[in-house]
This record gives C-alpha cells, structure tokens and sequence, in this order.
C-alpha cells in the first residue's frame, strides 16, 4: 500500500516537473491568444496512469506562476488543464484518437475568456478560441498522440500503475 503511494506521487511529481520545464522552454509559444503550449502533449498521459491528474494540474499551475501569468490564468488556466485530465483519464479505453479531445475542447472553451477579460486582449472571444484550438490540437492533439504512440508499448515499463495490484 506504502509503495502504490509513493509510486502515485512520484509519478504526478515528474509529470508535473515535465510540465512546468516544457512550459518555461516553450514560453515564447505557450502564453497569448496564439500559443502552442507544448507541455500540453503531456495531457495525453491519463490514458496511462491517474497519477497524470494531479501532475498536470500542479504543473500547469507552477508553469502558469513561473511563466509570469496573471492570478485568473493561473487558476483557470489551470483548472482548465485538470478539467481535460481527468476526462482524458475517463475515456483512457475508448480510442486513443478521443483522448485528447477534453484538453483540447477546455482549454479552447475556458482560455479565450481568461484572455479577453485578465489580459484584456481585444479580440473577439469566437476568434480567440478557434486560435487557442488550433494550438490544442497541434500540442494536445498531434504531439500528444505521437507521445502516446510512443509510449503505448512500454506503458507498463514506464507506468506501472499505483492502481494495480503488484
């Protein structure tokens, strides 16, 4: 029980420290009504292990902090990232090609409106969403699948889930 816990935090710990490393390498992309944050590829991790929930949360969330990002983006923005987790984590045996279809509709729902009304971007909020779901479907929907891809034959190697009973 000990060790399922603590391979738990491990592993949301490093999701998040991957995170909050790509958003700050990646900062001149990741922020503004054009932006492909690339960390959000991560949000293809659920599939794999619930650990990813919290992980890409606080991730987001000390990204968001670091990057220099206003108090309403740090926590909808954030929360907009936790809100495609977890249902990326609930469709994690449907197709792959669905999974990240909850980041990407969250961010492309939530995102605009921080950016009109924190930033006080002048641009309508239909527009800003179709710029944001562009930039979710290339970091979440394109870079996510191909992590996916790539990790699918050695999840179990790389994921052992904190769920399972060994």
């Amino acid at each position: 029980m000990q060790n399922k816990k603590l391979l738990y935090l491990a592993q949301g710990a490093m999701i998040a420290a991957l995170y909050v490393v790509l958003t700050y390498v990646f900062a001149p992309i990741s922020f503004s009504e054009i932006q492909v944050r690339i960390a959000e590829a991560l949000t293809i991790l659920p599939v794999f292990t619930s650990a990813a929930i919290p992980g890409l949360f606080i991730g987001c969330l000390l990204g968001n902090i670091i990057g220099g990002a206003l108090i309403p983006d740090v926590i909808f923005g954030s929360l907009a990232t936790l809100i495609g987790a977890f249902f990326t984590w609930k469709l994690r045996n449907a197709h792959p090609f669905l999974a990240p279809v909850p980041p990407i509709l969250s961010n492309m729902i939530i995102v605009p409106f921080v950016l009109k009304y924190a930033y006080l971007i002048d641009l309508p909020i239909p527009l800003m969403m179709l710029t944001v779901g562009i930039g979710e479907i290339l970091s979440c929907g394109v870079l996510g699948l191909l992590l996916y891809y790539a990790l699918r034959s050695r999840k179990a190697q790389i994921f052992r889930s904190p769920e399972s009973k060994s």
